[in-house]
């Protein structure tokens, strides 16, 4: 597993878009197709404020059965007492808002809170964190999040973890597959990016790891994702560098580093010893109420400028960071993004951790500031 990063505590949130509307903002429905052959504070846990909450009812998504896996086109690697599920009522959704039962996550908040984390041993790094490592599951033109239900409907997306994933995937469906890429049989979430190609031809990820941790000054707070909660970051519409040229990245891990640019300038070329990286980040502050929002970010947001959650947004969550390792170094030229250049790259996430294990993990790692491997030990 690599550790190719700053903590996630440290770094600066890599967006702060809030955006309200029912236009696929940041999704995938309209980015450019593939261009080859081959085809991530209340003690409540209820905001105070928000969209007016739904009222019809949606068709049983954590009950769903499991769908069809997603088309592999290339090779694959091989509850307790205190931790309520929330997702034992049927959310409902209106407008493209998937609103939770809020009794029952008032319920869940209140059995975390009330675990007593486990004494921390050893010396373990004074760092909110823990983390999976993956690799690549499958790929197909399909996005649960952003176009569900619609097979084909978007550009090709590579997956990790969850090896069900694929426009029919629920947040039941995910829960009743067993299979996943990653390291943790707890983590049968569903993560995904654009597939990248290099002059047509697929360019998987060596390896990804995915750290759960928070960038807000008291972590103390931070509470579990409910299951089934979703969010993407990142633009797949957007094609150029942002005008203070520190948005959408990719950077050189390894000895020497980076050593040039691509003729096209948005990759850099690295030293035969080092390699393409990226890193994706996700909101870390929650609404309390939702599950979704009709752009997919909406119920989530960044901390503010005190390091703290917002009124809007008021309970922290883990903050997801994917840190995405490519076998590429020297030879950056012809590089595309199945949403098209390298500043389109966005990130989806579909929340189907086991509720006991993500419990456990944040309480005993994240809420007392220590770094924690994959099985969540100090």
């Amino acid at each position: 597993m690599i550790n190719l990063r700053t903590t996630p505590r440290h770094r600066h949130a890599l967006t702060a878009l809030l955006v309200v509307g029912l236009a696929f903002a940041g999704g995938c429905k309209e980015a450019p197709g593939t261009p080859g052959a081959s085809s991530p504070s209340s003690d409540t846990g209820i905001g105070s404020s928000g969209p007016q909450a739904p009222t019809t009812v949606a068709p049983g998504d954590a009950a769903a059965t499991p769908s069809t896996p997603g088309t592999s086109t290339s090779p694959s690697a091989p509850a307790k007492p205190g931790t309520p599920s929330t997702s034992a009522a049927p959310p409902t959704a209106s407008g493209g808002w998937i609103t939770i039962d809020a009794a029952a996550q008032a319920a869940a908040t209140r059995a975390f809170f009330a675990r007593k984390p486990k004494p921390v041993t050893g010396n373990p790094v004074k760092v909110p964190e823990f983390n999976v490592g993956c690799t690549v599951s499958h790929h197909n033109s399909e996005d649960p999040i952003v176009l569900p239900k619609l097979v084909g409907g978007s550009h090709n997306h590579t997956f990790w973890g969850n090896r069900s994933t694929d426009a029919n995937s629920t947040a039941g469906s995910l829960r009743a597959s067993k299979a996943t890429t990653c390291n943790s049989p707890d983590d049968q979430s569903a993560y995904w990016v654009p597939t990248m190609y290099q002059n047509g031809k697929v360019v998987d990820p060596k390896e990804v790891t995915v750290y759960y941790g928070s960038r807000l000054k008291d972590p103390s707070k931070t509470q579990p994702f409910p299951f089934g909660l979703r969010m993407i970051t990142g633009n797949a519409k957007n094609q150029v560098d942002t005008p203070d040229k520190q948005g959408n990245h990719f950077w050189c891990a390894g000895i020497g580093g980076e050593v040039g640019r691509s003729a096209d300038r948005t990759f850099p070329v690295c030293a035969k010893t080092a390699h393409i990286v990226r890193q994706i980040t996700f909101p870390d502050c929650w609404d309390g109420k939702h599950l979704d929002s009709p752009d997919h970010k909406a119920h989530m947001a960044n901390g503010d400028h005190t390091g703290a959650c917002p009124k809007s947004h008021p309970v922290p969550v883990p903050s997801v960071s994917f840190v995405i390792s490519y076998p590429l170094s020297a030879n950056t030229d012809g590089i595309t993004l199945a949403s098209g250049t390298s500043f389109s790259m966005h990130a989806d996430f579909f929340n189907a951790w086991k509720d006991e294990a993500l419990a456990a993990r944040v309480r005993n790692c994240l809420d007392q500031g220590v770094k924690c491997d994959s099985a969540g030990n100090f």
